[in-house]
């Protein structure tokens, strides 16, 4: 196991895979969204347009059909996707076919490179034991109760998650909670489900918390959208600071509902306590390395501080990751590599290189493009330029932004997904009337981000919880991450569609702070008051959280009606 680091075979091509993701990202710097920076100048035949949308969307359905039912792999389904609809595009194409240089540049790289890096890194901080320490801790945190560490891991991911990235939140704590269900000997799926549910959740809330956010913020500041060619909508573009204040009220009145949902849903997996001694589980699940820990954690928070600076220093996330992982592998074991590459989900990052061969395929069949042009049409439809028209139109396209967003989302991995869309809510904004862009940016976010949750396709980190999940032993179904995370997905979404109905709509340009003032008051007073009404029932803290009894709710209506019948009758007499 002493061998030079270059003398395996095996490694070399471990660690050259690290050193390719590299160049491929320097030599391609993506779009906001994924695919090579290249433009490949694709056009399709004359009068096949139409034909060659139609087979796009007959081969996307009949990809999600062999996820959906699960007749194969999705890795698998996603590569044979992939390589159809690349014969399709090549079919429908004007000139020669893709060449494989061209077609690596339909792959978002900087995606593979943040995935493979963390990867890597969590690789090598699993042989040092810390993952089954955070495990314990978290049990002696919750005193035994289910649910109660549910909500610890759930908060614990959701604020994670707006401040790194959800995917880089799941790669940390999906060996955690794997451990955790072990130790207890509960069921770790539906934790895991729960978690990422609220990593996109919470990811919603910043700029730098889901990638869909990451590719609005990059694609719609004020440079770009002037770079873009539309000079008169610069005023509108948006800023790191814009996503907290506009995102962020939305998103703290999606997690007391999103708690209830997941606590009626998983009623009998969530219920009762696991009663463990804490000083044997300490002494069994103790830190193995401490040395090797306090390098690689270092290293760790390093890339984890270069990720907050990222709105400052625009150096991509992918390349922090990347370097992080090869300067840990350098620190802790130059020598050996086969320990912390087992680790790396190879089948996920495959996964993801078929899944963006195909949509970019599609892409450049004119697929989503015709999704956007229903879209546009649909809002065209409501209301006028002037007047009150006008704010009708802003309602309508509102809702169709975000629904459209949030179901395409679930079935079309929102990063492709949001990187077609930008430049759609550009065009629907300079035909239409500049006052529509900021509120669609808005609703195109929300959409993207929540919209993930409805499937386990729809988000990086459902892939990579699945990847890391079925490696470990328990496979997450498609199906059964639908159950869940639907429902979730159309809650928050309608939820935040009133929320942004209230801002947009009833606040209009001048009220809209005031009326996130109260709506963030008024979220917050509920929350205080959901807890006092269950802790005076002698419910824990995470129990009150989801107090559903609402025979408290019911008094004061009673009371309260009886005041106002008695104030009437007065005014009579």
């Amino acid at each position: 196991m002493n061998a030079h680091l270059f003398t395996n075979r095996s490694r070399q091509l471990a660690f050259g895979l690290l050193m390719f993701i590299g160049a491929m990202m320097f030599a391609n710097p993506t779009r906001a969204g994924g695919g090579g920076g290249i433009d490949l100048g694709i056009k399709i035949r004359d009068g096949l347009e139409s034909q060659a949308v139609y087979v796009g969307l007959g081969i996307l359905v009949a990809v999600y059909v062999l996820i959906i039912f699960e007749t194969v792999h999705r890795t698998l389904a996603a590569a044979v996707g992939g390589l159809v609809a690349l014969f399709a595009l090549n079919h429908y194409k004007v000139g020669d076919a893709l060449t494989l240089a061209e077609v690596t540049t339909l792959i978002d790289w900087e995606t593979i490179g943040l995935l493979l890096g963390m990867m890597v890194m969590v690789g090598i901080l699993s042989n040092t034991g810390v993952f089954e320490y955070f495990a314990v801790l978290s049990y002696k945190k919750s005193g035994g109760s289910i649910w109660t560490l549910v909500v610890i891991l759930c908060s614990v991911t959701a604020v994670l998650s707006a401040f790194l990235d959800n995917v880089t939140t799941m790669l940390l704590l999906t060996p955690v909670t794997i451990q955790l269900a072990k130790v207890l000997d509960i069921k770790p799926i539906p934790l895991l489900i729960s978690e990422v549910l609220f990593s996109n959740i919470g990811g919603a809330a910043t700029m730098i918390g889901d990638p869909p956010n990451i590719m609005i913020g990059s694609g719609l500041s004020s440079t770009k959208i002037e770079e873009a060619g539309f000079p008169e909508l610069a005023q509108f573009g948006v800023t790191f600071n814009d996503f907290i204040f506009e995102m962020g009220p939305g998103i703290l009145m999606c997690i007391v509902p999103s708690f209830m949902l997941l606590k009626w849903y998983y009623a009998d997996e969530f219920s009762g306590s696991r009663v463990r001694d804490v000083a044997e589980l300490e002494a069994k699940y103790g830190i193995k390395d401490p040395q090797m820990l306090k390098v690689a954690g270092f290293i760790l928070v390093l890339v984890i501080l270069n990720f907050f600076l990222h709105p400052i220093t625009h150096i991509a996330v992918s390349w922090i990751a990347l370097v992080g992982a090869v300067v840990m592998l350098l620190a802790t074991d130059r020598h050996e590599l086969e320990e912390p590459l087992h680790h790396v989900e190879w089948t996920t990052l495959l996964f993801f290189a078929g899944l963006f061969v195909l949509v970019h395929s599609l892409q450049e069949m004119g697929v989503i493009n015709y999704i956007g042009r229903y879209v546009m049409a649909a809002i065209e439809f409501f209301g006028s330029d002037t007047g009150d028209g006008q704010t009708v139109r802003l309602a309508a396209a509102i809702l169709i932004v975000l629904w459209v967003s949030a179901v395409a989302s679930a079935f079309i991995d929102n990063i492709p997904y949001t990187a077609t869309m930008i430049p759609i809510v550009l065009q629907i904004s300079d035909e239409l009337g500049g006052y529509l862009l900021n509120p669609l940016i808005w609703a195109l976010a929300f959409g993207a981000c929540l919209g993930g949750n409805g499937t386990l396709i729809g988000a990086s980190a459902n892939v990579v919880t699945a990847g890391m999940s079925e490696e470990a032993g328990y496979p997450i179904s498609f199906n059964e991450f639908f159950k869940a995370g639907f429902p979730v997905m159309i809650l928050t979404t309608f939820i935040v569609s009133l929320y942004m109905l209230l801002v947009f709509i009833v606040g209009g340009e001048d009220n809209a702070v005031y009326v996130k003032i109260i709506l963030v008051g008024i979220t917050v007073l509920s929350i205080i008051g959901q807890l006092a009404r269950g802790r005076s029932k002698g419910k824990s803290f995470a129990e009150a959280l989801v107090d559903d009894e609402m025979q408290g709710i019911g008094e004061f209506v009673v009371e309260a009606k009886s005041k106002a019948t008695k104030m009437l009758r007065g005014e009579e007499e």
